[in-house]
């Protein structure tokens, strides 16, 4: 059985992985946000303390942070899929290399979670650390990224 797909989704298919990773970029921006608040929030006291720990930043930062594995792994996959049934190849190159070391670099940050919560502070400055290179490889990313959909658009 051969399930041919239409070129028109093919097409429209190759959109998907750009759009989802511009919002997962923002969505990573808004958990590093949440991740100073809860340093913020650490170091903090008193009155000040009580006042930051109402904002729930660190059930906030876990849940965006989820968030984030669970589809920036699931969006890098859905974009080397649609490169793949567009083109009948992967284009193995620095954009290709990044996004899955970012997927790699994901994974390690969040299993530092476990440790973190324990109070271990090399796991804490691994965690940042971590997410601070993803940052840089995202925004990286980014821009490499709309280089090949300027391509694609080209081809037209």
């Amino acid at each position: 059985m051969n399930l041919e797909i239409p070129q028109s989704v093919k097409v429209w298919s190759q959109f998907i992985h750009p759009i989802l990773m511009w919002v997962l970029l923002a969505i990573s921006f808004y958990a590093l946000y949440l991740g100073i608040q809860i340093r913020r929030t650490r170091s903090a006291e008193g009155e000040l303390k009580k006042e930051l720990l109402k904002g729930k930043f660190n059930v906030k930062h876990h849940q965006m942070g989820s968030l984030l594995l669970a589809l920036m792994v699931t969006v890098a996959i859905v974009g080397m899929a649609v490169t793949y049934i567009n083109n009948g190849k992967l284009f193995v190159g620095p954009h290709l290399l990044a996004g899955l070391g970012m997927m790699a670099i994901i994974a390690i940050a969040a299993s530092l979670t476990p440790l973190m919560q324990k109070g271990n502070d090399w796991a804490r400055n691994t965690h940042i650390f971590l997410n601070i290179v993803l940052l840089g490889l995202f925004g990286w990313q980014a821009v490499t990224g709309v280089e090949i959909v300027q391509r694609i658009i080209s081809k037209m």
